[in-house]
């Protein structure tokens, strides 16, 4: 160190410190690389703490996958699992896993860091930036999201979609129960997104869902309901069936680079699922029902929807 303080002087010396440090934080994770960055709390949030993981390989991140808990959860350990790294690893995605957790309150039921407008969806964006410049993937800080989250992770899915959703390639609801929007807007309607409900779930859980999925299919929404009959408050089979959903979206809605406008996708052609019936049928055949039908964007997509629907096997 004396040497090192000799040749750099002090200054020289700092900055070698530093560059250790930062260094040592992406630390190898099964063939990829990990960092991890905290916000201060804000006006809706106490905590926020977010995991970065990129695969290995050169060339540019297409897209992050944001994942987010249930309720209050450290969903940092999500960053760690096989399936999200292979899937990462495929399609050239970031991962970013979430911890954001409330202010003490009376009703614990309510998140109140769900309604990201308040501050908490600034937080995630800030924390993107900030990956953006110490992994040195200047793509990170404009890349589009596809948005995984259970229950309360859902929600804040949902209500990010309501607030930013020119960010936004795909998402999933997934069994949450408190939403703050219920019209969303034109822009925010026209993102593809699945929502998931348990037939085994609380009744408010999946009323609530059905209710937010209905006004806003009736406005035209490219939205799924999808229901796992046998499945109470758990993620079930909904993970498998967004995977296929999300590896359909990437090459319909992702332009030439991450920081390119998202794709609009039409209505037309894609395929309509009966909620009723638990069948689904091509737009183009006509004779839609008269109550609301799930919106599936391919063929494929359609087929593990009712798969899930009726409990076979995709």
């Amino acid at each position: 160190m004396r040497r090192l303080m000799s040749s750099f002087g002090v200054a020289g010396t700092l900055a070698f410190v530093i560059a250790v440090t930062a260094s040592a934080s992406l630390v190898a994770r099964q063939g990829g690389a990990a960092l991890e960055e905290s916000i201060p709390a804000g006006e809706n949030f106490d905590k926020a703490d977010f995991k970065l993981w990129l695969p290995d390989g050169q060339g540019a991140i297409k897209a992050i996958l944001v994942l987010v808990p249930g309720s209050n959860g450290d969903g940092r350990p999500m960053a760690d699992d096989p399936v999200w790294q292979a899937f990462a690893t495929k399609h050239r995605l970031a991962l970013v896993a979430c911890r954001i957790t409330d202010k003490p309150h009376d009703q614990n039921f309510i998140e109140h860091y769900v309604n990201v407008s308040h501050g908490s969806g600034q937080a995630l964006l800030d924390a993107i930036a900030h990956f953006a410049s110490r992994s040195q993937h200047p793509e990170l800080a404009a890349a589009p999201f596809l948005m995984w989250g259970m229950s309360a992770g859902g929600q804040f899915n949902y209500e990010f979609v309501a607030w930013k959703p020119e960010r936004v390639a795909a998402f999933v609801v997934n069994k949450g129960g408190i939403y703050y929007s219920a019209l969303l807007s034109p822009a925010a309607r026209s993102v593809p997104g699945i929502l998931f409900v348990g037939g085994k779930d609380l009744e408010f859980r999946t009323q609530t869902i059905a209710g937010l999925f209905a006004v806003n299919r009736r406005a035209g929404a490219l939205w799924a309901l999808a229901e796992e009959p046998s499945a109470a408050h758990i993620v079930g089979r909904s993970r498998d069936v967004a995977l296929t959903f999300y590896e359909d979206m990437l090459p319909l809605r992702l332009g030439a680079d991450a920081a390119a406008p998202l794709r609009s996708i039409a209505e037309k052609p894609g395929f309509l699922g009966d909620l009723k019936a638990r069948t689904f049928k091509a737009m183009d055949e006509g004779g839609a029902p008269n109550y609301p039908t799930a919106w599936l964007p391919t063929e494929r997509v359609a087929r593990a929807w009712e798969a899930m629907e009726n409990e076979k096997p995709f």
